[in-house]
């Protein structure tokens, strides 16, 4: 190949080498430009606000866990996209005195975010809630780990946005997509199942959300740009590149389109 475009506009591999992951995150993001317009003219995200991202190891990101627990804090957010959704917004808006926290912990299922809600969410009462959740109520499925369903999964998954509603009646919840790639620990069979869980999400978010981040759209959209394992090896737990590509989706949906 030889780095210029394809007849129907497409970059080619070499191509996406050197354009980057900006030219490869516009192509995904231009084809469901629809799903990532916001939910506002203006930022879900106020002056002031805390914002707490919760989920799985994924959002989890390496996180450290034995710190004082504060706010903004590098080695407490880990290293994956919920870290570059955070600074993206603190560098735009260095003098909107926002407070982030991490609060994912690697092989949640729905239940385990039950569990540890009260000292995980409401006692930091945010004013922005964002989950990130569904990926191991489908794995431990399939290894047998749980008999759980994607009914179930739902059925907890609404109980536990109640929950939250009536302790922090004012939260703006974003619901984000729960997303696999067709590579590494996924294959063919893992689907329509993983679509299941895919539509509660965003029943979910249809009914209780501020917003919804459509990330395994944006996913199917940058792997036919990009091989599926450059945004995520294992088809599961995303990459640099699959971070950031993640981030910026986040911050188009929740911060009124900055990225």
């Amino acid at each position: 190949m030889d780095g210029r475009r394809t007849q129907g506009g497409a970059p080619t591999r070499r191509g996406f080498v050197v354009g980057g992951l900006a030219g490869v995150g516009a192509a995904a993001f231009a084809s469901c430009a629809e799903e990532l317009q916001p939910v506002r003219r203006a930022p879900l995200v106020a002056p002031g606000d805390v914002v707490l991202f919760q989920g799985d190891s994924i959002t989890d990101g390496g996180r450290v866990r034995d710190g004082a627990g504060a706010a903004n804090d590098l080695a407490e957010f880990g290293r994956g996209y919920a870290w570059l959704a955070a600074v993206g917004m603190l560098v735009a808006r260095p003098d909107d005195g926002l407070r982030c926290y991490n609060r994912g912990v690697g092989g949640d299922r729905v239940r385990h975010l039950d569990e540890r809600f009260e000292r995980d969410c409401f006692a930091l009462a945010p004013d922005v809630l964002s989950v990130l959740i569904g990926v191991n109520d489908l794995w431990h499925a399939r290894n047998s780990a749980s008999t759980a369903t994607a009914a179930d999964y739902e059925r907890e998954y609404r109980a536990l946005i109640d929950r939250t509603r009536a302790a922090l009646p004012d939260v703006a919840l974003v619901v984000c997509e729960p997303f696999v790639l067709r590579c590494g620990h996924v294959t063919d069979d893992w689907f329509p199942a993983f679509d299941d869980y895919r539509a509660a999400a965003r029943r979910i978010a249809d009914d209780h959300a501020r917003a919804f981040v459509p990330f395994h759209a944006v996913f199917e959209r940058a792997s036919a740009l990009a091989p599926p394992e450059f945004w995520a090896k294992d088809g599961i737990h995303p990459t640099a590149a699959g971070a950031a590509l993640m981030a910026q989706a986040w911050l188009r949906v929740v911060d009124g389109g900055r990225a």
